[in-house]
């Protein structure tokens, strides 16, 4: 075998190895991007159910003729403000994560004032749609956080495997940025103000 010869044949073997890890380290990327793409997509169709049901309630309070508008009219504007959010999911970084959150965190504010306030109206109480109406926002809301706490679980995988060395090298170079994860909504780590009234 001529000298030479051996010095290509390392650099072709050294060449072929780093193709293979650059292949597969993008295509791994791309494979938990896509999962994690899937899961915000899940995230997303939660909170459109539940968008829709809260327009179905805002029909039904609506229809009780001394109902307090103002209450209303704030769960209809932070309901257009929660569904004019919007994240694309393959460039989702924390600033537009955490708008999205304080958008539907004031949805849902403003929707537990509605709920609270609902109880000073005998004849809303007993509607059978409204009651339904309450019932499915109840199994959306536990929707949303399962939805969220697997988008969460589908983010670690994909940051672990373009922030750990070596493969944050070609993270960098293929444009693989991490993702932020879903945190509580603004103000969850204050305590609850539960009031009574027994009158």
């Amino acid at each position: 075998m001529k000298k030479w010869l051996i010095p290509v044949i390392i650099i072709a073997v050294i060449g072929f190895g780093l193709y293979n890890w650059a292949v597969g380290f993008n295509n791994t990327a791309v494979r938990l991007n896509e999962e994690v793409s899937e899961a915000w997509g899940n995230v997303q169709t939660s909170y459109q159910r539940r968008n829709d049901l809260i327009g179905n309630l805002v029909k039904t309070v609506q229809g009780a003729a001394d109902f307090e508008r103002g209450t209303l009219t704030d769960v209809i504007e932070a309901r257009a403000k929660a569904t004019s959010t919007t994240i694309d999911p393959t460039n989702i970084t924390p600033e537009q994560l955490e708008q999205f959150n304080a958008a539907q965190g004031g949805l849902s504010s403003a929707l537990s004032r509605l709920l609270v306030a609902v109880e000073r109206y005998p004849e809303l109480k007993a509607n059978q749609n409204f009651l339904k109406l309450q019932d499915e926002l109840a199994s959306t809301e536990n929707t949303i956080q399962t939805a969220r706490t697997r988008y969460n679980e589908k983010i670690r995988p994909y940051n672990n495997h373009v922030k750990t060395f070596p493969n944050s090298i070609l993270a960098g170079w293929f444009n693989f940025e991490d993702k932020p994860y879903f945190d509580s909504e603004p103000g969850a780590e204050k305590p609850v103000d539960v009031e009574f009234d027994f009158k």
